[in-house]
């Protein structure tokens, strides 16, 4: 897509460890309300290029453009008070913390009232953590209408498919304009997979406004979610488009399947 309006605007973006050249100057733009998928194989700079967004790691060339701002230098926290939200593949959820301890960790850049309010405007805290369980049941609702009433119950007590659901509704508590999931699907089975594209869905009918990127392995969830799809390999960009023409495209079939497969 052009880059021109973009909400993310992505140039010749380029990360390095030590000889490793990771992401090869790479060029991504994504739109206000578009969800894009991002596939590769294994090691080819997709969680890199996240890493990279939310300020882990430093670049070593090129530019991000977020919403108009440059994000070069920014720490993490300061690009995710901007509006970037992201979740891992391997869960950074606390096991031994309820489901709404949880989701409020998410909501504590955007926190008012701190220790001072709890002791001289008891009311005005407690009026904000009331607000808060709200939104937490909220979001844990769009998912799953049971989710909200095992709010106080430890996150290590649910299934795979809650926990990933409690970590989404985590990065959505900061009110994002980016979410960036990280192979959301990971560790389910197909029945599962199928539950989280429907919630996904209706996430995005609830927000029609945020922007999504998902990196997924799962082909049938980035065909089912994108709206555009970028494919990587070796930490270059090599397709962009609709997901049947990159799935057609002749790089992106040796990527996956090997040159001699593709030419058989």
């Amino acid at each position: 897509m052009s880059a021109a309006g973009a909400l993310l605007d992505v140039r010749g973006l380029t990360v390095r460890f030590g000889g490793l050249v990771a992401l090869d100057g790479v060029d991504v733009a994504v739109a206000e309300g578009e969800t894009v998928g991002v596939i590769g194989p294994n090691g080819s700079g997709k969680t890199t290029l996240f890493n990279a967004l939310t300020g882990l790691y430093a670049p070593a060339g090129g530019e991000i453009v977020f919403r108009g701002r440059r994000l070069a230098g920014l720490e993490a926290h300061a690009i995710a008070r901007l509006g970037i939200a992201r979740t891992f593949q391997a869960s950074r959820l606390c096991l031994d913390l309820s489901v709404f301890d949880n989701i409020l960790i998410g909501m504590h850049a955007g926190r008012r009232t701190g220790l001072v309010d709890f002791v001289v405007r008891r009311r005005r805290f407690l009026g904000e953590i009331r607000a808060a369980l709200e939104r937490a049941s909220h979001l844990l609702a769009l998912f799953n209408r049971d989710l909200p009433s095992r709010g106080f119950e430890r996150v290590g007590q649910l299934p795979q498919i809650d926990r990933r659901r409690v970590e989404i509704c985590r990065a959505l508590a900061a009110a994002p304009t980016l979410l960036l999931l990280d192979e959301p699907s990971a560790g389910m089975n197909p029945e599962e997979t199928a539950e989280l594209m429907r919630d996904l869905r209706i996430v995005r009918e609830e927000m029609p406004g945020l922007s999504v990127v998902i990196i997924e392995h799962d082909m049938f969830v980035i065909e089912g979610v994108s709206q555009r799809v970028v494919a990587f390999n070796y930490g270059r960009k090599i397709a962009e488009g609709s997901f049947a023409a990159v799935a057609a495209h002749g790089e992106v079939r040796a990527a996956y399947l090997g040159t001699e497969a593709v030419g058989a």
